[in-house]
C-alpha cells in the first residue's frame, strides 16, 4: 500500500523518539477520490487509534491509515531527500484523487484514471488541465484543454508531444489519435 523509504523511516523514527511513548504516525487523505484530494502525515498517538485503522509496520514505528483513505494510498510514497537546498519530507499518492481502476476495467476508466493521475498533476504545474470528452468506437480520445492550457502557444506541443504520445504509449492497441475540441481562440474564454 505505501512505500516508506529508508531515509523517511529514519527521519519518522528521530521525530517520534520526542514524543509521547506509543506514538506512531498517521497518513490520510482528505476528501479522497476528489479534484481537491490532499495527502498528509501527522502525529498518532495511542488514543487517536480508530477501530477501523489499517496498521503498517516499519522500521520502529507503525503507519496507521484511515479505512477512508486506504484505497486512496495505493502505490503512495514517502521519503526524505536532501539536497543542496536542504531537506524535506515527501508524499507522492497518484490514486489519491481517482481511486486505482483495474487493468481489466472498460477503456474509458483506465484513459481518465491516466488523466486524472498523470497527465493532469504535469499540466498543473501551469495552471492547466485536460477533460476526456469522448472516446470514440475507433480508439480516438477526444479532450478539452481547460485552465492555462486554453488560449497557450504550445497547447499543439503539448498535445502531440505530450500528452498523445503518453496515452497512445500506455493504451497501445487501443487508442488510436487522440483530437483537441478546445476553442484556443485567443478571446473572453482564455485563461489569460
Amino acid at each position: 500500500m505505501i512505500t516508506i523509504t529508508e531515509a523517511a523511516q529514519a527521519h519518522f523514527a528521530k521525530l517520534l523518539s520526542s514524543q509521547p511513548e506509543g506514538t506512531n504516525i498517521r497518513v490520510f487523505v482528505i476528501n479522497p477520490g476528489t479534484p481537491q484530494a490532499e495527502c498528509g502525515v501527522s502525529y498518532c498517538p495511542p488514543d487517536a487509534v480508530e477501530a477501523d485503522d489499517i496498521e503498517l509496520p516499519f522500521e520502529g514505528f507503525n503507519a496507521m491509515v484511515d479505512e477512508k483513505s486506504a484505497p486512496f494510498l495505493d502505490d503512495a510514497l514517502i521519503d526524505y531527500v536532501t539536497d543542496q537546498l536542504g531537506s524535506q519530507l515527501t508524499l507522492k499518492a497518484p490514486n489519491a484523487k481517482m481511486r486505482k481502476v483495474a487493468d481489466d476495467a472498460p477503456l474509458r476508466d483506465r484513459v481518465e484514471y491516466v488523466i486524472q493521475s498523470q497527465v493532469n498533476p504535469q499540466l498543473a504545474g501551469h495552471g492547466g488541465f485536460i477533460t476526456l470528452m469522448e472516446l470514440t468506437d475507433d480508439g480516438i480520445a477526444v479532450i478539452q484543454f481547460g485552465g492555462g492550457c486554453n488560449g497557450c502557444s504550445m497547447v499543439d506541443v503539448t498535445l502531440k508531444d505530450g500528452i498523445e504520445k503518453q496515452l497512445l504509449e500506455e493504451f497501445s492497441g487501443e487508442l488510436t489519435a487522440v483530437k483537441d475540441v478546445t476553442e484556443h481562440e485567443h478571446g473572453e474564454h482564455s485563461y489569460f
